[in-house]
């Protein structure tokens, strides 16, 4: 076990579990950020929507992450994958893959959302090159190109209204039941939008473009982009584990400073909010952690004076 009584344990390298490690180091704190290195965005080519970054690569962005917080010696990185956590506010235990043991005073998840695997056909070679899941992200790159919305219900008429700020080029593929009423229908039908509930056969791409989107129907949709519902996972299931409450989607619940129902552990970006993306993250991460550091600060000040 190493001997070291870490201030706080991150667990989850991302956009939050990165700027958390540089605020958290600023404030000489120290810090053991353990990371496996596979995150989500990793198959995006180009991050947008962050200040001084738009367009930026995911890797090149926590490689410069890593880079400018190094500058801090207290902050640890740990490319390893935790599994379990054992402990109570003060003195948690974790446990790696890989056999290291770590102990921290709080621990911080910042673990993010994975996707379930994609069961549409030809979608895993065009998601993130052409297919996309947030227009505030990608839409730029598609504006004013045809496009196909796979999604259905109650989101889908929140979606395709938001998208139109992009193109008005919009066809939906439910790939089943669309799950709308007869109102939503003609609503759709006044603003031009295409409507089919034909399951998908497959899509059709060439070197990561989408070419057309082929129903079992028969139609064929020629299309640019795509935007999808993806379905989610949380990135990691040691916050259910060690008995954070959790939403019915696989969120942490916490409170405005990023607390969760558990004493000296909270947790922070996409794990959190329904809102995913790399600025919003970092943001929350900054925030928790200067949370984390004012109880810290608190606590071994009332135990200095308790001491006189």
């Amino acid at each position: 076990m190493d001997n070291q009584v870490y201030d706080v344990a991150i667990i989850g390298g991302g956009p939050a579990g990165l700027n958390a490690a540089l605020m958290l180091g600023r404030a000489r704190k120290s810090v053991a950020l353990i990371d496996e290195g596979q995150p989500r965005n990793a198959v995006t080519h180009e991050m947008h929507g962050f200040l001084t970054r738009d367009g930026i690569s995911p890797s090149e962005f926590r490689r410069l992450a890593h880079e400018e917080i190094a500058a801090y010696p207290s902050v640890s990185f740990f490319t390893e994958q935790a599994v379990n956590i054992t402990g109570a506010d003060g003195r948690f235990e974790m446990e790696t893959m890989q056999g290291k043991r770590l102990v921290s005073k709080k621990v911080l998840f910042a673990v993010g959302m994975k996707d379930r695997p994609l069961h549409i056909p030809g979608l895993k070679e065009v998601y993130g090159k052409s297919a996309f899941v947030c227009p505030y992200c990608d839409g730029w790159e598609l504006r004013d190109q045809h496009l196909v919305v796979i999604n259905k219900g109650a989101e889908l008429m929140h979606f395709v209204p938001l998208l139109s700020g992009w193109t008005n080029h919009i066809t939906v593929c439910t790939n089943g039941p669309d799950e709308l009423t007869e109102a939503e229908r003609e609503e759709l039908r006044q603003h031009q939008v295409l409507l089919f509930d034909s399951p998908i056969r497959q899509i059709d791409s060439q070197d990561g473009i989408v070419q057309q989107v082929v129903l079992e129907d028969g139609s064929s949709l020629a299309c640019r982009g795509i935007f999808f519902k993806p379905e989610l996972v949380t990135g990691c299931n040691l916050p259910r584990a060690i008995g954070c409450e959790m939403t019915e989607t696989g969120a942490v619940v916490v409170d405005d400073f990023g607390k969760t129902n558990i004493p000296g552990v909270y947790s922070a970006g996409d794990v959190t909010s329904r809102f995913q993306q790399a600025v919003a993250a970092a943001s929350q991460g900054a925030i928790v952690a200067a949370m984390i550091n004012n109880e810290l600060n608190g606590a071994a000040w009332r135990s200095k004076s308790a001491r006189m």
